[in-house]
């Protein structure tokens, strides 16, 4: 309730220098027609009213005033505004051709709904033009057949042209509105997106290195209590690790504005790599950068080398794996390749893993308009490798 009364005090407030342009319009369309009200024949050569001045008065008042109020009752102004300009042809005060309708016609066009705003003008128009073509040519003629078509037409011209450009302005800004919630539409669910593929990529990476430690926890408890402890200590420490990124990423759930804590990057390779040796996947890292790199460019590339090693952990450890990250003010080029495990010698290459995870490279690797290529080596084990172009160099 707040909300809604909130927006309607802040739509009042910008229209009030449009309510002011409305009434300067209706006094000045009143005054205008108190002038033709008071005409005599002899100052233009057309015929004039001649009926009481307070009639006059009246009519004018009937033509002009409702155009203060067109924006908060744009149907009923058309009408009242049409049935005085009627009455007006009919009396021969009019000068001009229907500047009032015009201006009642466009606001109808412009906020009333169509099934509203078409029915308004197919009866405006033929009331409008009989109107006039009755006062030009039948009642009191001052212009023959074809000059009273022409005033006719100018008539028609002027409202139906007003209410097309009100239609016009209507569509566009409905067009804007569509394009406006598109783009929020699609901001949410490229967030949401993002989110998901966050809490893919720590889940996974954590929960594979605790399901390793735990088999050797397990393997080892009777034979090795020390080594079993260690592996105990690991899966604690993992456990942490993800917990703290988890809350980092649930973070940009809550309120704006909530503290966040800094997104891994490049100086956490290494933790990556300790992590990895723990589980069995004996890592040669080796980082190489020109330049200092964006967070949101480390965070990707921290989360690239991340899958490409939890895949290595969860399907050829032990094995020996090599990462490679190097950066230049072009591009970035990122090289995980592992050996595979020590039984897979002279067995059918593996498969490409499954799960999200070599989807998730994709999807964010496409986000920068890199390349990316993955698949199993010929001399056995696996391999990633992707490019990204440097932030300066991506494409829009």
């Amino acid at each position: 309730m707040h909300t809604s009364t909130y927006g309607r005090t802040v739509k009042s407030k910008r229209q009030r220098p449009l309510y002011a342009l409305d009434l300067c319009a209706a006094l000045a369309l009143t005054a205008v027609y108190l002038g033709f009200a008071r005409l005599t024949a002899a100052d233009d050569g057309q015929p004039a009213y001649t009926g009481p001045f307070w009639l006059g008065c009246l009519i004018a008042a009937a033509v002009g005033l409702p155009i203060a109020v067109r924006r908060r009752w744009p149907v009923a102004v058309l009408v009242t505004v049409l049935a005085a300009l009627t009455t007006a042809s009919l009396l021969d005060i009019p000068r001009e051709p229907f500047a009032a309708a015009g201006l009642a016609a466009y606001l109808v066009a412009l906020a009333e709904p169509t099934r509203r705003s078409v029915p308004a003008l197919a009866t405006t128009l033929p009331v409008a033009c009989g109107g006039v073509y009755l006062g030009e040519a039948v009642i009191t003629p001052a212009e023959d057949v074809r000059g009273a078509v022409g005033v006719t037409g100018l008539v028609l011209l002027v409202i139906g042209g007003a209410w097309g450009a009100g239609f016009t302005v209507r569509g566009r800004r409905a067009g804007a509105v569509r394009e406006e919630r598109r783009r929020s539409e699609q901001a949410l669910a490229e967030e949401r997106l993002r989110i998901a593929r966050e809490l893919h990529d720590i889940v996974s990476h954590n929960l594979s290195l605790i399901a390793v430690r735990a088999g050797v926890a397990g393997h080892v408890a009777e034979a090795d209590p020390q080594e079993a402890r260690a592996a105990l200590k690991v899966i604690e420490e993992t456990s942490r690790s993800a917990l703290a990124e988890m809350r980092r990423t649930l973070g940009v759930l809550r309120t704006e504005g909530a503290p966040l804590g800094p997104a891994p990057g490049l100086g956490r390779l290494d933790s990556l790599a300790d992590e990895a040796n723990r589980a069995g996947v004996d890592v040669d890292l080796t980082v190489r950068v020109a330049k200092t790199l964006a967070e949101g460019t480390q965070l990707t590339v921290y989360r690239i080398v991340q899958e490409s090693l939890t895949n290595a952990v969860r399907h050829a450890a032990p094995t020996r794996c090599r990462v490679t990250v190097e950066a230049d003010e072009r591009e970035i080029r990122i090289h995980i390749t592992d050996e595979g495990p020590p039984s897979a010698s002279g067995r059918p290459l593996r498969e490409l893993p499954g799960g999200h995870g070599l989807l998730g490279i994709r999807e964010r690797v496409m986000m920068y308009g890199g390349s990316f290529e993955a698949g199993p080596r010929p001399e056995g084990g696996f391999a990633v490798s992707v490019r990204l172009p440097t932030e300066g160099n991506q494409r829009p």
